[in-house]
């Protein structure tokens, strides 16, 4: 009788747990650093996938399937986003796997922000006169007509 609760007390404590699935037993995958840099220095850089900080500096992101930006805004420039590729080599019986950033470090140059643009001066939309001298009448005696006025 013992070995009959033991069981059924397993077995409701187990029905209790169905939410778990595969995927919560997946590791999260592993992080990389990516130095970031800008041309003027200070710039706040801003990655798609969270971290960010001031250039020159160094973020860690987690190294998944897909690429990420960044992005580079600085006061009186430009702003500038650079897309990133990660590759992930899944290594064989003779390499270890490993993850790569392409580019690393990620910089960008930035261009400063010109003035704002002028306003540009409505003109009137008159058609302008042709400046085409009239056609001149044939010579006297030629076998040709006269050209139809335009």
């Amino acid at each position: 009788m013992r070995r009959v609760i033991v069981v059924a007390l397993a077995g409701a404590s187990l029905a209790g747990c169905s939410s778990l699935s595969w995927d919560s037993l997946k590791s999260a995958p592993p992080m990389v650093q990516v130095q970031l840099d800008s041309v003027p220095s200070g710039a706040e850089a801003k990655t798609s996938v969270g971290p960010g900080c001031k250039t020159p500096c160094s973020v860690a992101v987690p190294a998944g399937d897909a690429g990420f930006t960044v992005t580079y805004p600085l006061n009186k420039f430009q702003p500038v986003t650079v897309p990133v590729q990660v590759i992930n080599n899944p290594g064989d019986f003779t390499t270890p796997a490993s993850t790569t950033i392409d580019p690393n470090p990620v910089v960008a140059e930035l261009r400063p922000a010109g003035p704002p643009p002028k306003a540009v001066r409505a003109t009137s939309k008159r058609p302008k006169a042709s400046k085409k001298p009239p056609a001149a009448a044939p010579a006297a005696g030629s076998p040709f007509p006269a050209p139809p006025p335009r």
